[in-house]
């Protein structure tokens, strides 16, 4: 029997996958994996722009809201629960979507990751005492130097994520990158990949008129209510981490907004980086919804033996 399909849309914050993938999956009558590292926590919704109860209701969406803030959770442990999943949704299912912005675990989905080496109680005492007497500039010059490849999607804002990359690379010698771009692990599953871009300066916009959007549904009163959480690397997230620094009183509430804003365009950036060195996907604009769907009805229709989606 032809294998199933996984079709992964894939794209920047803002682009609209959701809208799109959800009109995908009643035309397909299939479900909706999540593969966003933020939308997995159950307490953050405003900040991640998860989809409302509506949207929820039309197509299931699976991990959305299934693991706390609190929980251990990493991309190598949401690759073994997707393809535990995924064996039991292509048997009802001949065609499963995954979408997300999160590069990292799409990747685990697609090609695997392998486990990371323990680190060295020593070399990353070392590295932590450096970045508290030379702070992050320090951290940045290393990972720059050591592994420029991973330093140019790194949250260089984020010194767990830096601490965490040059342990491993200076521990084994080896770029932290290079464990993320192993050979892939086979699946018994094809892989349609498809992107969403549209020119900077229009997806930028949207960025700017979306935050104002989640201010006005209550993002900041959210924010309140997890400050006392401030300290948990799910809270090192864009549009928390800024109002953080207004609670504290480091910065006014304009000012937190004004960093939301420039700090979501640059997390774009990233992702639109990590995404162009996949040669696998296939580029549209968002709006070229029949476009997308042409493409992808002709890819099924190589295998017929799977009848119509």
């Amino acid at each position: 029997m032809t294998q199933p399909t996984l079709i992964v849309i894939i794209g920047p914050t803002a682009i609209g996958k959701t809208e799109l993938c959800i009109e995908l999956a009643e035309s397909l009558n299939t479900k909706i994996i999540s593969a966003d590292s933020r939308q997995i926590y159950k307490e953050l919704n405003v900040g991640t722009a998860k989809p409302g109860n509506e949207e929820l209701q039309r197509v299931p969406h699976h991990f959305i809201s299934t693991k706390s803030i609190h929980d251990y959770y990493t991309a190598g442990m949401f690759e073994l629960d997707v393809l535990e999943l995924l064996e039991n949704l292509f048997n009802k299912h001949n065609q499963i979507i995954m979408t997300g912005g999160s590069g990292l675990y799409i990747n685990a989905v697609c090609e695997g990751i392998d486990a990371l080496p323990r680190v060295d109680p020593e070399i990353r005492n070392k590295l932590i005492e450096q970045y508290e007497k030379e702070g992050i500039q320090s951290l940045r010059h290393d990972l720059k130097r050591l592994d420029p490849e991973y330093y140019e999607v790194a949250d260089l804002k984020n010194p767990k994520r830096l601490l965490k990359a040059l342990e491993i690379t200076v521990m084994t010698g080896k770029p932290y990158s290079s464990f993320l771009t192993r050979p892939k692990k086979e699946r018994p599953f094809n892989i349609l990949k498809i992107g969403l871009n549209k020119d900077r300066e229009e997806l930028y916009e949207i960025i700017n008129k979306r935050v104002d959007k989640m201010i006005d549904n209550g993002l900041l009163e959210e924010a309140k209510e997890l400050y006392k959480h401030k300290g948990l690397n799910a809270l090192n997230t864009v549009g928390y981490k800024e109002l953080f620094e207004y609670l504290d009183g480091n910065i006014s509430f304009k000012r937190a907004i004004e960093l939301i804003k420039r700090n979501t365009r640059r997390y774009a950036k990233r992702q639109i980086t990590w995404f162009s060195k996949d040669e696998e996907i296939k580029w549209f604009h968002p709006d070229e919804k029949e476009n997308i769907r042409e493409y992808i009805q002709q890819y099924l229709g190589t295998f017929r033996s799977r009848g119509k989606p």
